[in-house]
């Protein structure tokens, strides 16, 4: 079975949220594809919990 990948959406905003925390000079820690719901998750920072769903909608948890 092949792993899943981000929708282009997904891709597009995944490179603008990586831009961002960059300017603010926030490491990015962990990037993961949830394959069961095929959102990316990110955690930058001190805490920054950031979630990408298929559809390119962004979620600051």
């Amino acid at each position: 079975m092949y792993p899943k990948i981000p929708t282009p959406k997904q891709t597009f905003e995944f490179f603008l949220v990586c831009v961002r925390l960059s300017n603010v000079l926030q490491p990015i820690n962990v990037v993961r594809l949830d394959e069961r719901t095929n959102q990316i998750y990110v955690l930058a920072g001190e805490g920054t919990e950031i979630l990408i769903y298929p559809n390119g909608k962004v979620r600051f948890l």
